[in-house]
């Protein structure tokens, strides 16, 4: 998948993110004899998740074959219109000096030799602060340390057709489409397409792992529902495909390349 054995570093958000856009690609790169570490920005807790989900991203990253997980430090910003205060001893991650973040990244970058770093589209995925603050620490931890970048997307067209197949399915799911139609990259900014099919069993079951999002209220409870819910055959088609754009040293994307059939890489 990458070539001679290397370490991947995956740099999230939060607990549950890991496994949603790239828990094929390291359940892949483990297989692959990879070593694998996810470090997410925050442990979770939140207004909206007031208990810590810490073992739960552990039990959902034993799954995918990840070999360490790493706290950075910071608490959960929350996704609502109120940013709150700093909880004690703690900075929310939105609120964090970004050189001073990207510096903590970077000596686990330099701890672990990293090979390849994962992060985030400059969108944040759909906008979370704390997803589009990933992006900004993870590229400026690339840049103080050479390492290679690629920022973890959804072709934006996919997620518009998923929204309204959901939908024409009469499944409950409350989702702003004008809003979708911002988030993510477009299919043309996307650089690399990893086909993760042969491990979307242990995809499933990493996210069926957190269970404390599984069980709860809101958008992203209920999609997390229905993709544990469903057979594992529809599963693979939904989300055997994982997308990301390569990002140059100077900071710029690379430009698009073609798709290569045999191993999920796009070539240029």
């Amino acid at each position: 998948m990458m070539g001679p054995v290397t370490t991947i570093v995956a740099f999230h958000a939060h607990p549950d993110d890991p496994v949603l856009l790239s828990g094929g690609t390291l359940a892949r790169a483990a297989a692959d004899g990879h070593r694998v570490v996810v470090v997410v920005a925050t442990d979770g807790m939140a207004a909206e998740h007031p208990t810590p989900r810490w073992a739960e991203l552990e039990a959902a990253a034993a799954i995918l074959g990840v070999r360490r997980v790493v706290h950075l430090g910071y608490a959960d910003s929350g996704h609502g219109p109120v940013l709150y205060a700093d909880p004690p001893g703690r900075v929310r991650f939105a609120r964090a000096d970004t050189e001073e973040a990207a510096h903590r990244l970077a000596a686990l970058l330099h701890e672990e030799r990293a090979d390849l770093l994962l992060g985030y589209d400059g969108n944040g995925g759909y906008g979370h602060r704390d997803h589009v603050k990933v992006h900004e620490v993870a590229r400026r931890a690339a840049r103080l340390t050479g390492t290679r970048l690629l920022e973890a997307t959804l072709p934006r067209e996919f997620a518009l057709r998923f929204v309204r197949v959901v939908r024409a399915l009469r499944i409950p799911f409350d989702y702003d489409v004008e809003a979708l139609e911002r988030a993510y990259s477009p299919a043309s900014a996307v650089t690399h397409r990893f086909d993760v099919r042969r491990f979307s069993g242990r995809k499933q079951a990493a996210l069926a792992a957190h269970v404390s999002d599984v069980r709860g209220t809101g958008r992203l409870s209920a999609v997390l529902r229905l993709l544990v819910w469903l057979p594992a055959p529809l599963f693979g088609l939904v989300a055997g495909r994982e997308w990301y754009t390569e990002v140059t040293p100077s900071g710029s994307p690379h430009r698009p390349l073609q798709v290569s059939a045999r191993s999920g890489r796009r070539r240029r």
